[in-house]
Formats: structure tokens, C-alpha cells, sequence
């Protein structure tokens, strides 16, 4: 084979199989975004407007019976669009966040 052939043979092999794989590779996950926390009475939540990952609100409390010292509740992991919302214990709010992934 010439080597002019064999570069255009190597070119559009090379071509091709970046096709292949551009066009079987995943979407990526956009974690979320314009995240807000509200406490409501005995109850913490966390909202994400956008992305695709999920998250989950957690807090972090100093129970009101210092025997039992700090006390970590989270909720469940929810998709951008929904809420996570979990119990918050009796005692003084040390951390409220937003876990993403």
C-alpha cells in the first residue's frame, strides 16, 4: 500500500472510531443547582431548582438534653425538582445543608 493510502486509511479509521465512541458515551450528570433549605415547625427540607443529580437535606442539631450531645438527621435523596425532607430533632440547629450528587 502507498503511503498516501495508508494515511488516509489510518485517518478515517481513527475518524471513525471517535465516532463510535462519542456516540455511545453517557450523558453527564449536572449536579444540582439553586438549592434553598426551609425549616418548618419540626421539619427541615431542601429544594433544587436545576440540574440532573440528586440531593438530600441534613442537619445537624444540639439536642436540648446535653447527655445526649449532637444529633445528625438527613432525608431521603430526591431528583432536582423535588424535595428532601427529613425531622428535625428538639434542640438548637447547629448545620442545615444540602448534600449533592
Amino acid at each position: 500500500m502507498k503511503p498516501r493510502k495508508w494515511a488516509t486509511a489510518l485517518s478515517s479509521t481513527a475518524l471513525l472510531t471517535t465516532a463510535i465512541l462519542m456516540s455511545t458515551a453517557s450523558t453527564a450528570h449536572a449536579i444540582p443547582d439553586n438549592c434553598t433549605t426551609q425549616v418548618a415547625g419540626s421539619t427541615v427540607s431542601s429544594y433544587c431548582a436545576s440540574g440532573t443529580g440528586e440531593h438530600q437535606v441534613a442537619v445537624t442539631v444540639l439536642h436540648v438534653n446535653p447527655a445526649v450531645g449532637y444529633v445528625y438527621n438527613v432525608g431521603p435523596w430526591q431528583p432536582a425538582g423535588a424535595t428532601s425532607t427529613a425531622t428535625l430533632p428538639p434542640g438548637t440547629i447547629v448545620s442545615l445543608r444540602v448534600n449533592k450528587r
